[in-house]
């Protein structure tokens, strides 16, 4: 079933207003909002408890979820957030996907940025595909995800949606010592504890992971540590904070062969024991916000970034090991100047200096196939440096009128790359020599710089329609600049790139409400992207590219009676190709792009055994899906499903129990198909438990 055709304006008029109709008849109370309902929250403002900007609708999922949850990679958790099919990889790996089929190549990350406590977790030219591995969201107070092009407050990467990991405020005091342990050899140790001094306070959020896994010669192990100082005065509260990570992890690369996740003894095998990714992380913030007598305020907080990553590219001929680092300074800013109770103006400057750098290197030669005709060179394939400045103004004027909330703003943003390439140039070998026939696959610019000057508009619009139930609607710019790895890591006969940024419009409208006994949203969306960066049939990096996502979500909860309730999050959506590419002799436009099943659903039925015992049922479904841009390979989908219970055994200790895939379905928790392996999976886990302690101070 596939779902093309662009939504009709008639069509989506007629389908809000009904359902507003209806939802105002049922309405009887306010209900309280469920764990994951979509609501505007702090990450929509730099400005604590500014609620007056209404240009984000933001969906959580909040500490009590988390806590029944406690997931052992953050892609269990975003199964919660209807338009999110984040696959997961091996270990902490993971593929993104939100409002989009899941994003692969060297540029991917940058469809979707990723935050902790509003910072975005690396620059906008140094994004990584996993690296929400860095941010804490084990411990995380919640979880926040903005959905659509978020670029006028959040810049470059935005332009999918933002995922941001809000951490605990330990200095207000408490404490929290848990312990998971479950199968495959997975355990870990969290601890949070606080001291508030009533002006001041401090704290520490830190967790210790140990995962030897389900398959062979795989394992993770991981430490993560937040700390956080606050200190309070008249008008004037300082937050600061410090975030270290610490991944050390042994990868079990795709298994190969149609449908061989299916195979238990193939599924638990290894073919590349010699994958490997190291990464540390180093953040240092502090937080200053001012508050004035007329309720204005002003948000500045300046942040130093220090991350390494060293990893074996296992998917790559001649598995090469990448090293990359980058060091970097920035400020966030936002002003909120409150001109009258009815409108109030956003003003900011963010700023932000990178230094970053990349070693691909290779200890012995590989020499292509049939289908790998250029030679894979021993020795280094890329060594560069690149110097990047970001400077990015903004505002947003918002007005709210009787039953409306209006807000307009924008964002110009200018980034500046200086790469300094530290080897040969062209497609040469490292000592300068030519490579055989078919000639050397990775070519190397000379140095030189790059700009990209970009301005994103947002106009977003809510109407209340009663007390519980109101209209949203907007339409957004977003864009990314191009990676480095994009511009700089060519192959084949590529010296140059001439890429433009990638660009995106996004039309939303949509309903949102509380009924006497639950709430509910309901999104429809229409997002163009333009200048797509792809590597075409000659390996050249292009960015004239063009796609189309669209879909309608639907997050709601409903208490049944007061032990039985149901949430959901759901999609129905299309992903297409919308330009001119052969791809081997069939041109794609048109196509479904891959890896973007038009069905993406999580319910979870929750009942209450007593007041103490609370049990869980969730169905997570994921639909069939083209697994290459011709359409003609598909991976089949799958239907899992989880049980979870807590004993609340005193005031201060919890007990949980979880049994995932209780059904013990054969599925892939990744499906891929390229012409030099064909099929390829990684495969999830069988049947598998997990028991926590949780004990509050």
């Amino acid at each position: 079933m596939t779902f093309k055709p662009l939504f009709s304006l008639s069509y989506i008029t007629l389908s809000l207003t009904t359902l507003s109709l209806t939802a105002g008849l049922s309405t009887v109370s306010a209900a309280e909002n469920s764990d994951n309902i979509e609501r505007i929250e702090t990450t929509s403002s730099r400005i604590v408890g500014n609620e007056n900007n209404v240009g984000y609708i933001v969906s959580s999922i909040t500490e009590d979820t988390l806590d029944l949850l406690s997931f052992q990679h953050i892609q269990e958790s975003l199964n919660y957030i209807a338009g999110a099919g984040v696959q997961r990889g091996n270990g902490q790996e993971y593929l993104p996907a939100l409002r989009s089929p899941v994003l692969t190549g060297a540029g991917a990350c940058g469809g979707i940025l990723a935050a902790e406590d509003g910072i975005p977790l690396r620059a906008a030219g140094f994004c990584n595909i996993n690296e929400l591995f860095e941010a804490h969201g084990e411990m995380a107070q919640r979880i926040d995800v903005i959905k659509g092009p978020a670029s006028a407050l959040y810049g470059s990467n935005a332009i999918h949606g933002v995922i941001n990991v809000v951490t605990p405020d330990t200095t207000r005091g408490g404490g929290l010592l848990g312990v998971d342990y479950g199968s495959y050899g997975f355990h870990r140790v969290k601890l949070r504890q606080g001291k508030d001094f009533g002006d001041s306070g401090i704290g520490i959020n830190a967790s210790i992971t140990r995962d030897t896994g389900y398959r062979n010669d795989e394992g993770v192990d991981q430490e993560k540590v937040n700390i956080r100082h606050r200190a309070d005065f008249d008008n004037v509260s300082i937050t600061s904070g410090v975030t270290y990570t610490n991944l050390d992890q042994e990868t079990a690369g795709y298994i190969t062969g149609f449908e061989s996740y299916k195979d238990k003894q193939v599924a638990r095998s290894n073919p590349n024991p010699e994958a490997f990714r190291q990464a540390k992380s180093l953040r240092i913030w502090s937080k200053v916000d001012w508050l004035f007598d007329n309720n204005s305020a002003l948000s500045i907080t300046p942040y130093v970034r220090d991350q390494s990553m060293d990893f074996r590219m296992h998917f790559l001929p001649g598995k090469p090991l990448e090293q990359n680092a980058q060091e970097g300074v920035g400020v966030l800013t936002q002003y909120n100047y409150i001109m009258s109770p009815s409108l109030n103006i956003d003003v900011g400057l963010d700023a932000e200096y990178t230094q970053g750098e990349l070693i691909q290197s290779q200890d012995s030669e590989t020499v292509g196939s049939a289908f790998l005709v250029e030679t894979v060179p021993q020795g280094k394939h890329y060594d560069y440096d690149v110097d990047a400045t970001m400077v990015a103004p903004f505002f947003a004027v918002n007005l709210q009128q009787g039953a409306w909330d209006i807000s307009i703003g924008g964002r110009f943003e200018s980034m500046r790359y200086d790469y300094t390439n530290n080897m040969n140039v062209g497609r040469l070998s490292e000592d300068g020599s030519e490579c055989g026939f078919g000639g050397c696959r990775y070519s190397r610019p000379e140095s030189g710089k790059n700009d990209f000057d970009n301005f994103s508009p947002k106009l977003s619009m809510q109407y209340a329609l009663s007390d519980t139930t109101r209209f949203y609607g907007g339409i957004a710019k977003g864009y990314r600049a191009p990676q480095a790895t994009e511009l700089y890591r060519l192959q084949r006969a590529q010296q140059v790139t001439d890429l433009d940024a990638v660009d995106a419009t996004n039309i939303e409208v949509g309903i949102r409400g509380e009924l006497a006994d639950g709430s509910y949203v309901l999104s429809l969306y229409s997002l163009e992207k333009d200048n797509v960066i792809y590597r075409d049939s000659d390996f050249f990096n292009v960015s004239n590219g063009e796609t189309w996502h669209r879909g309608v979500e639907l997050t709601f909860n409903y208490a049944i009676n007061s032990r039985l309730s149901i949430d959901f999050a759901g999609s129905y959506s299309a992903h297409t190709y919308e330009h001119d590419q052969l791809s081997g002799e069939v041109n794609i436009k048109g196509n479904d792009m891959d890896t973007a099943p038009d069905w993406l659903t999580n319910t979870r039925l929750q009942y209450s055994l007593t007041d103490a015992i609370e049990t869980q049922l969730e169905w997570q479904h994921v639909a069939s899906y083209f697994t290459d841009p011709e359409n003609a390979n598909e991976y089949e989908g799958h239907n899992l499903f989880h049980a979870r219970a807590s004993y609340a055994v005193s005031d201060n200790m919890t007990l949980y129990a979880r049994i995932n895939n209780l059904l013990d379905e054969t599925y892939a928790e990744r499906a891929d198909f390229t012409s030099f392996t064909g099929a390829r999976y990684f495969p999830g886990r069988p049947r598998n438990f997990m028991l926590s302690a949780t004990f509050t101070m």
